[in-house]
């Protein structure tokens, strides 16, 4: 396993602790984490300590690639774990802030409902022998949601003191500029889907 391999899976791992983090009612154990008043926002540790290793499990997706284009070692599965690791590190996450009431449910249903469309179009191309490379809206989708999600674990401050939901309108932008981005892939590759196989 190399590197980038190895950071792909501490993403994973990172993933995991988010996850618990944020799901598991901890008062039920016992557990209980501080809870402070800033400026009249009501911070839970807990969503803090998340929100920090979100951010550091964010760098590592960044990190594996650069370090395997870099030093030539892009590998079948490091690129597998890195697609897993990517979902993992997201989809979770939406789906939980939208259960304990910190995002509207809307924002999971359309950000993964548009995953799913744009995997199958990769995989329906990879399978014709065609790469199904990023577009400029895919990667304006991503920021905007990671950016939106590190804000709301931080309770969106500082924006919050001002009373402006800067995190909601990123997931909301992410939301809107995931639709747009599923329609350019399905019409950038059509010709490709609906193309039969060629059989050697």
């Amino acid at each position: 396993m190399n590197l980038p391999t190895k950071i792909t899976v501490l993403r994973l791992i990172l993933t995991v602790f988010i996850i618990l983090l944020i799901y598991i009612p901890f008062s039920l154990f016992g557990i209980s984490f501080p809870k402070y008043d800033i400026n009249g926002v009501a911070v839970e540790l807990n969503y803090i300590i998340a929100g920090v290793i979100f951010i550091v499990a964010s760098i590592t997706d960044f990190l594996d690639g650069y370090l395997a284009r870099k030093n030539n070692q892009v590998t079948d599965t490091g690129k597998m774990l890195d697609a897993i690791a990517d979902k993992v590190l997201v989809n979770p996450i939406l789906i939980i802030l939208a259960a304990n009431g910190f995002i509207n449910s809307i924002i999971p249903v359309i950000i993964i409902t548009r995953d799913i469309i744009v995997d199958a179009i990769k995989m329906e191309a990879s399978s014709k022998g065609k790469v199904v490379a990023a577009i400029k809206s895919g990667k304006l989708k991503t920021a905007t949601m990671m950016i939106g999600l590190t804000l709301v674990f931080f309770y969106n401050m500082p924006f919050e003191f001002i009373n402006i939901r800067v995190d909601l309108f990123l997931l909301y932008f992410a939301c809107i500029m995931s639709i747009i981005s599923a329609c350019e892939y399905f019409n950038l590759n059509k010709n490709i889907i609906f193309t039969k196989k060629e059989n050697n």
